[in-house]
């Protein structure tokens, strides 16, 4: 048992002897060391190791046209391409844009261009005065030739196929105003695959609406109405549905975007309807529901900012530090998120996972306290 220990213990730094005695040292393995002693250290300098790059989603593309889309001039087209001219990642109809500004803003924009095209992005941005200002700094600064960075494209939006993924055989589409920017990819793609489709279009008047001709190429299927010519649209009206029998089209499925009173409309008017499919993105942040007033306590300072019972903790918190970040204000960017250290969140949004909230993640633009009050991390 000594003598075992001993061998296995044995200094191994020089080859061993060879298997018959003959030698002192076997001579393959001799050679083999000889090499090894001489070649890692000559390899090991040509292929030294390097550190792959992080991969943040973060993608440069450059503005290579700028073009005013409707005709009060409030909302503006940019379309971007790769600074090098290759393929920009595939991107499929409803998906959206997530825009570093130059400021430090990140704001959302859907794409309204051509899927098949990956050459280019193209987003369309209307001016809001009284917004958060990423608006107006896409107006006001963004020009053809400046560089700016991206991420995605992210769908939250898709286009369910009658016969791929949906059991309806008609579509309807409905857009106000800017809601036509996912919009307008879809109609291209209904088209394009044959489908039975109609659409709505409408706005606050005619010279508001943007992209009228590009629509108006797709002929008696589309209906452009301005709301003071023709008044606020019925439910009836924009589904399309007989407002007398009740009747749809054959499977309807219906894509919507546009203002919250609108969709929240579309929603109570096809609640009972289990043959209507209904999908649609807002634009606004949508309303608080069933809230309870409690506060927030920023933690670097001890600052308490009560939260009323029909605002979010995004817009009370923007009250007090209005550089706190945000984006799409309904709790699926992530762009707002905040640690908890104190109180128990009452979660809301669609995003964050398990681990996340166990962590203390917490999206102050759409959750809230179950409880009294949330120390965060500010």
């Amino acid at each position: 048992m000594a003598t075992g220990a001993g061998l296995h213990n044995r200094d191994l730094t020089a080859p061993p002897p060879d298997l018959y005695g003959k030698y002192r040292h076997d001579p393959l393995m001799a050679a083999g060391a000889w090499l090894g002693k001489r070649w890692w250290p000559f390899w090991g300098r040509l292929s030294s190791l390097h550190t792959t790059p992080i991969d943040d989603g973060v993608t440069t593309v450059r503005i290579i046209d700028r073009a005013v889309v409707a005709k009060d001039e409030n909302v503006v087209a940019l379309t971007f391409a790769a600074p090098d001219g290759g393929p920009l990642p595939r991107w499929y109809v409803g998906a959206h844009l997530d825009l570093l500004l130059p400021s430090g803003r990140m704001r959302e924009y859907s794409l309204c261009g051509d899927p098949a095209d990956r050459s280019t992005y193209r987003i369309a941005v209307r001016r809001i005065p009284g917004g958060g200002g990423g608006s107006i700094e896409v107006h006001d600064d963004l020009r053809v030739g400046d560089e700016l960075r991206i991420k995605g494209p992210r769908n939250a939006f898709p286009l369910s196929m009658p016969g791929y993924g949906s059991s309806a055989r008609s579509v309807r589409f409905i857009a106000a105003g800017i809601g036509i920017t996912p919009i307008l990819p879809m109609l291209a793609a209904a088209e394009r695959h044959g489908l039975d489709w109609s659409m709505i279009y409408t706005g606050r008047t005619l010279d508001s609406i943007p992209f009228v001709e590009e629509v108006s190429r797709h002929g008696d299927r589309v209906t452009i109405r301005a709301d003071d010519e023709h008044g606020l649209p019925t439910m009836a009206e924009l589904t399309g549905i007989d407002p007398a029998t009740g009747r749809t089209p054959a499977g309807l499925a219906v894509y919507a975007c546009g203002p919250v009173p609108m969709l929240a409309g579309l929603r109570r008017h096809l609640a009972d309807r289990g043959d209507v499919e209904l999908h649609y993105e807002r634009f606004s942040p949508p309303p608080v529901v069933d809230g309870a007033p409690f506060t927030i306590t920023l933690a670097s300072t001890g600052r308490r900012v009560a939260v009323a019972a029909d605002e979010t903790a995004l817009a009370a918190l923007r009250t007090v530090a209005p550089s706190v970040p945000y984006s799409c204000r309904q709790g699926f960017c992530g762009t707002c998120r905040l640690r908890v250290l104190d109180g128990e969140p009452d979660h809301r949004d669609t995003l964050l996972t398990a681990p996340e909230r166990a962590d203390g993640q917490f999206l102050t633009c759409v959750s809230r306290c179950t409880e009294g009050n949330l120390t965060v991390d500010l």
